[in-house]
Order: structure tokens, then C-alpha cells, then sequence
């Protein structure tokens, strides 16, 4: 049980760094503060299971510094794929999209993305997970498993409310019969706008969202 709530820790807590480092990066870019992902809290989960899977996966194996880094390639890249390829299925739109740059594959990665994925891969294994492993394992047995249980409650409650925001977008995206791309996007981006700030958060969130039903057709023409 211990492990299991160390182990959730270090998931939001990796989650949350993934998510400081968004915001930071936007508020350069836009020079504004932007919640980035698509839950409300301050967490992004890709970050977090990516973190998990690299400790997990290759963590032990830290002799060869080049095999870490391109097997943290490896992993965050194919779980960057997948998470894009499922999101979009799920909900009916793609939410970021690298097609423009090069080296990408299917606009889901790109070169771009994979060199830093490899660079924090061996700062995380080399030097950030220790010191936060160290830092966990000096908490009271009991005092971690009331903050992974009291942390879990509130992740598993965001999921709910962020799920049903982004199912409710896919409702609307599904109920537009246009024929043009930009102009369903323009209708459901009207429709974000007149509602509450949980929906104008996925807005902001991705601001190049796509709608997949309209990918889909181009890519049938293209083929």
C-alpha cells in the first residue's frame, strides 16, 4: 500500500512540474498565465505518467547516460502518440497538432519535442527523481498514505469534471452539420465562450484545437 501511495506522489508531483513548466514556457510566449492541460488543477498527467514509466522502465539502468536518454525518447514519444491518437477518438477533435514542423509523424510527434523528452528523461533519472525519492522517503509511513489517498479523491473528482466539460465539447462538436472546417470551429469556440470558465479553460488550453471529423475527411481525399 505504501508503495503504491510513493509511487501516486511522485505522479503528481512530476504532474505538476509538467504542468509549472507549460505555463512558464506560455507566460514567455504570451506573456500571460495560461492553465495548461485539460484538467482544472494545476496538474498535467502526461508529465506524470511519463516520469512514471521512465523510473519505472529504465530507471535502474542509469550507467550508459546515452542509452537513458533515447529510451526516455522512446517511451515519452510513444506515450505522447498514443495520448493524441486516444484524445481525439475519444473526444472528436485534435488537440495539438505538429504536422507544420518537421520530422513529425502523423502530426502527433515531432523531432522538435523528442530531443527535450530525452533531456529531462536524464535529468529526471540522474538528478531530479533522487532527490525527490530521498525527500518522500523521509515522511511518515502513515502521513503518506493520507496525502496520496487525500490527493487521489481530488484527482479522481477533477477527472470527472474535466471529462464531462470535454464530452460536453464533443456533443457540440458532433451537432454542427457545416461543411467548413474553420467555420464549426468558429461556431463551437462561440458556444466555449458563452459558457463558464471550466470550458473557456480548454480554450485557452489548446487554442489550435482541430475537429477530427474534418481531419479525417482530408486525410480519406489525400489518400
Amino acid at each position: 500500500m505504501e508503495l503504491i501511495c510513493r509511487h501516486f506522489l511522485y505522479f503528481i508531483i512530476y504532474s505538476f512540474i509538467g504542468w509549472s513548466m507549460e505555463v512558464i514556457c506560455k507566460l514567455f510566449e504570451q506573456k500571460k498565465f495560461i492553465n495548461r492541460g485539460f484538467l482544472i488543477g494545476p496538474i498535467c498527467p502526461i508529465y506524470g505518467y511519463g516520469v512514471l514509466l521512465i523510473i519505472i522502465l529504465i530507471g535502474s539502468e542509469t550507467k550508459d547516460i546515452l542509452a537513458v536518454f533515447l529510451k526516455a525518447i522512446l517511451v515519452c514519444s510513444i506515450l505522447e502518440y498514443f495520448t493524441s491518437y486516444f484524445m481525439e477518438k475519444l473526444f472528436k477533435a485534435r488537440w495539438w497538432d505538429y504536422s507544420k514542423r518537421k520530422y513529425n509523424i502523423n502530426g502527433r510527434i515531432c523531432l522538435e519535442t523528442m530531443i527535450p523528452f530525452g533531456i529531462l528523461g536524464c535529468l529526471v533519472v540522474y538528478i531530479i527523481h533522487p532527490l525527490i525519492k530521498n525527500s518522500i522517503s523521509v515522511l511518515n509511513p502513515t502521513l503518506i498514505i493520507t496525502l496520496a489517498i487525500i490527493l487521489f479523491i481530488i484527482y479522481i473528482v477533477d477527472n470527472i469534471i474535466s471529462f464531462n466539460v470535454m464530452n460536453k465539447i464533443k456533443i457540440e462538436i458532433k451537432r454542427q452539420t457545416l461543411d467548413s472546417t474553420e467555420i464549426i470551429r468558429k461556431k463551437v469556440l462561440d458556444w466555449i465562450d458563452s459558457n463558464s470558465v471550466l470550458y473557456r479553460h480548454i480554450k485557452n488550453a489548446y487554442p489550435k484545437f482541430k475537429i477530427y471529423s474534418k481531419i479525417q475527411s482530408k486525410e480519406k481525399e489525400i489518400k
